[in-house]
């Protein structure tokens, strides 16, 4: 009765519920952690986090299928597709390498953050080199590599080797192939003892000086015979021609001034000439790594004798040689830091700057003829002012001249006004009057002329 009595007064029991398991439902919790992430981050740190740091591809926004559209309205993002993108920087540009040692020239292609990262270079200097940008003529000695932009000829020039920029243009071609002939037959016929960057940074500056001294000339073959027609026949063709011809020279000089002035800046600053050692620096580098390696086999070869034969060392006492060599390591270690800085006392900058103000005189030359053939252009313009100032103080005594003689002509006017009046006057009836007037009517202009020349005259209004 009593299990008739429990049936009886407690409820019906569900059926149990065949229960989830646990996986799926943690799969599912991720899922709508990862879908309200995915909605909350923007399009670029969407794409960051999905493809990761150095892989790429399209991803689906949320809310679409694997190539469906998209069924969120604007809630699910902008699906971006990467795949055609080039990475920026990243393209490679064709260069001739030149090797050091044997003279061998080789077209590369070699893309900019690699440069970088080889010849450890900042991403300025590169830009110095970008044919897409004009930037002015610059030399710059930096701690593995020169980088020279010198008119046609951006290159960059090591120890080892010399990276010269090829450029689509015809006329950059050429130079840059008679810049790797004449390099290639410096090194072959190579008679004093000058490093490699020293010999490709003087072709540089000779082939840039040597284009420079030939448009200098063609100016001045082009300007002098012009001037001279101007100087003679002063007409708005010979005027226009003129213009067009000074703007050339303004824009050549300023050429020609600027690589001048990066000269000058390199002889006036020791340091930046001690930079460009770029031998002598990979000597010294060379040199100081191996002695730390010596040193650090000495010691290891040290430590390993002094293990094998004693106990452990307690941290309180110290083995004196082990100190000794502690001591030199720290010696070796500074003096390897210290490289970097040197200052221009450990290199004989007399070589370089020997060999830069051979090169500054030339270049001085050259702007020394350019702003001959300005002073030349100044004075022709100052002739050219000249004649038309006398020009026009002429048309002014002219014009001088005939409001005088307008005022003669009008005494004149005066009497023919008083003669032609309708009233009776006896001198009308006098023979021979009317030749008697005008004749003492010419004199007296003539008279007041005459006080009018000698009175222009007195005061130097023009010469006569």
């Amino acid at each position: 009765m009593l299990g008739a009595f429990l049936d009886t007064s407690l409820p019906p029991q569900p059926p149990a519920q065949p229960r989830t398991p646990a996986p799926a439902t943690a799969t599912a919790s991720a899922m709508d952690h990862d879908h309200l992430k995915d909605r909350l981050l923007l399009p670029s740190s969407r794409a960051a986090a999905t493809n990761g740091p150095h892989h790429r591809r399209a991803t689906p926004a949320p809310g679409t299928g694997a190539g469906g559209p998209p069924c969120g309205g604007g809630a699910g993002g902008v699906s971006i597709d990467v795949n055609g993108l080039k990475r920026r920087g990243g393209e490679r540009r064709s260069w001739v390498r030149v090797d050091a040692g044997t003279g061998a020239a080789e077209a590369v292609e070699v893309a900019k953050p690699a440069l970088m990262r080889r010849l450890d270079l900042p991403a300025r200097d590169l830009r110095l080199l970008d044919p897409l940008f004009v930037y002015p003529s610059a030399i710059l000695g930096r701690e593995r590599a020169v980088v020279c932009n010198l008119e046609r000829l951006r290159c960059i020039i090591t120890a080892d080797e010399a990276l010269v920029l090829r450029e689509p243009d015809a006329a950059a071609e050429e130079a840059v192939r008679r810049y790797v002939d004449e390099l290639q037959r410096r090194l072959v016929d190579r008679a004093d003892d000058l490093p490699f960057e020293f010999i490709a940074l003087e072709v540089a500056l000779e082939a840039a000086c040597s284009f420079l001294d030939s448009q200098a000339i063609e100016l001045e073959a082009e300007a002098y015979p012009l001037l001279d027609e101007l100087t003679a026949k002063i007409s708005t063709l010979n005027l226009e021609r003129v213009r067009r011809l000074k703007s050339k020279l303004v824009a050549l000089t300023r050429r020609v001034q600027k690589v001048r002035d990066e000269i000058e800046q390199l002889m006036d600053d020791d340091g930046d000439m001690a930079e460009m050692y770029l031998t002598e620096k990979k000597m010294r580098m060379e040199a100081s790594m191996l002695d730390d390696e010596d040193l650090q086999g000495i010691g290891n070869s040290h430590n390993g004798f002094d293990s094998s034969l004693s106990a452990p060392v307690s941290p309180v006492s110290t083995h004196p040689a082990t100190r000794r060599l502690e001591k030199e390591f720290s010696f070796a270690r500074s003096r390897h830091s210290s490289f970097k800085s040197s200052d221009s006392s450990q290199y004989n900058i007399d070589e370089l700057e020997m060999l830069l103000e051979a090169y500054f005189v030339v270049i001085d030359y050259t702007l020394s003829k350019l702003t001959s053939l300005k002073e030349y252009i100044d004075d022709t313009e100052d002739f050219i002012n000249i004649q038309l100032d006398n020009v026009r103080n002429q048309l002014i005594q002219f014009e001088l001249l005939l409001t005088t003689a307008t005022f003669v002509v009008a005494i004149f006017g005066v009497v023919s006004g008083v003669f032609g009046m309708n009233f009776e006057v006896p001198l009308f009836s006098v023979p021979h009057a009317f030749e008697w007037t005008l004749a003492i009517t010419g004199v007296c202009g003539a008279v007041i002329f005459c006080c009018f020349l000698w009175y222009f005259k007195k005061r130097r209004f023009f010469p006569l």
